[in-house]
This record gives C-alpha cells, structure tokens and sequence, in this order.
C-alpha cells in the first residue's frame, strides 16, 4: 500500500517536470538506423505544428497534402535523393522506397522512414537531417518538418 502511495505521489511529480521541460511523456524515441542507438535530436528542431504532431504520435500529418507533397518533392530533389533512389522513389542504384518490400522493414512506417533519412544508413546513405549532415553547419540539413514532407511525397508516389 505505501509502495503504491510512493509510486502514484513520484509520477505526479514528474510529469509537470516533463512537459515544464519541453517533452511529453509520449513523443516518441527515435532510433540511429547505423547503430542501433538512441538518434538525439534537439526538440526546438520539431518547431512546426505537423512535426509536433508527428513527435507525439509517429504519425506524418503531412500524408496526402497536396502543398506538403509538392515542397516534399523539391527537398528530394534538392538533396540529390533521385541520384540513388530514382526520380519517382522507384530505385536506381539504390533501393526504390515504396514498397511493398522495402530495403530496410522500418521504412514501412513513417517513424522508421524518417530516422533513416535523418540520420542515414549502414548502406551507404548519409544522413540528411540537420546536426547530421554537416556537423560543422548545424543549419544545413533537413529540418524535422521538412523530413516530413519528403515523406510525404514518397509515399504519394505509390506503394506503402
């Protein structure tokens, strides 16, 4: 009975901790797909209300906006992504990315796709996420939001 007193009185004092922190005891726990290990990325970079969303929930709001598809696309190009994965996401000399059979099984969500791209592969991908993709210019990079969007536009080329 004390036990449980001390339990229920310690995690009505974390929580305010929690969220007076900036965190919510559910944004998710995202994963560094070269070393299995925890992929920290500064919450202020979630700055936008979709990827707020997407790191509370795992889910892409961005799936099926037209405007965020569009933006979506112009980040894929830009960061040279159809120069190994196609112009459609389809493959070329790497993996195509819409499945149904992916290259890596946590592409089949959208909190899988995004660590990927975030912080890249063992296969050869690096990393496109800011902090990541130039750690001497923490600016240069896909943003969380804009991670999102490329997302988007992958998965409204087709597949799953």
């Amino acid at each position: 009975m004390q036990t449980q007193t001390i339990k229920s009185l310690l995690l009505s004092l974390s929580i305010p901790l929690l969220f007076a922190n900036g965190l919510s005891y559910a944004d998710q726990s995202f994963v560094d797909t070269k070393t299995g290990q925890p992929l920290k990325i500064d919450s202020k970079l979630f700055n936008t209300e979709q990827s707020k969303k997407f790191l509370s929930t795992g889910v892409n709001p961005y799936t099926g906006n037209a405007e965020a598809i569009a933006s979506g696309k112009k980040h894929y190009q830009t960061y040279s992504c159809a120069q190994c994965h196609g112009a459609q996401a389809q493959g070329q000399t790497a993996a195509g990315l819409t499945g149904p059979r992916f290259n890596h099984a946590k592409s089949a969500t959208d909190k899988g796709m995004f660590e990927i791209i975030y912080a890249g592969t063992n296969g050869g991908m690096s990393g496109k996420g800011q902090g990541i993709m130039d750690p001497g210019n923490h600016s240069n990079g896909l943003s969380p939001d804009e991670t999102l969007r490329v997302i988007a536009w992958i998965r409204s080329q087709g597949g799953k």
